[in-house]
């Protein structure tokens, strides 16, 4: 693991490239993130994870949510969402990376959380069957129907689900609001 006073290292586990920038200051102290959808390793918003500017952030293991979870797309973005409905849908796989607190406000700019997602610490079984507390984000107002939607164990944008998500960059509805589609009022 990186150390909070690090210059940048780049290190590779699994055939994964992940780097470890310096820390803004040697308080900072490291926690986990869990990611399951665009964020994570070949998936669109992956690059958010590998801007070295942003703070620590280090790929550690995959891993499952030791409860299950719905994950869905939804949207006409088709965007993956985990509603926050425990007992429900199947034990998501992800990946774990160690970040620190620069990287967690970085990715809540992402999330938009509070406003759109909320997140908060969950169990993770990771790959090398050691659990840990991952900041997970979740979408907790949603409108009921979601819980209607296919629920993955796995999300790939270009998945046989033919759901490909649409970068923001590439969105063109007008007059559309991704909020209004998924969340209650």
């Amino acid at each position: 693991m990186c150390m909070a006073r690090m210059v940048r290292i780049t290190v590779h586990t699994e055939d994964r490239l992940s780097y470890c920038s310096s820390a803004e200051n040697e308080s900072s102290s490291a926690m986990f993130v869990f990611v399951y959808g665009t964020l994570k390793t070949g998936e669109p918003n992956h690059h958010w994870m590998t801007n070295d500017k942003e703070g620590l952030c280090v790929f550690v293991k995959g891993g499952k949510t030791k409860t299950s979870f719905p994950l869905i797309i939804a949207s006409k973005y088709n965007i993956p969402f985990l509603l926050d409905v425990p007992g429900n849908g199947h034990r998501v796989r992800g990946e774990i990376y160690e970040i620190d607190q620069k990287r967690l406000k970085y990715l809540d700019i992402l999330e938009d959380y509070p406003v759109f997602y909320s997140r908060r610490e969950e169990l993770i079984d990771s790959d090398d069957g050691v659990a840990r507390k991952c900041w997970t984000y979740f979408l907790s107002k949603h409108k009921p129907e979601l819980l209607r939607l296919p629920f993955l164990e796995t999300y790939s944008s270009a998945g046989d689900h033919g759901l490909e998500y649409v970068t923001r960059y590439s969105r063109t509805l007008k007059n559309y609001n991704v909020r209004e589609d998924v969340q209650l009022s």
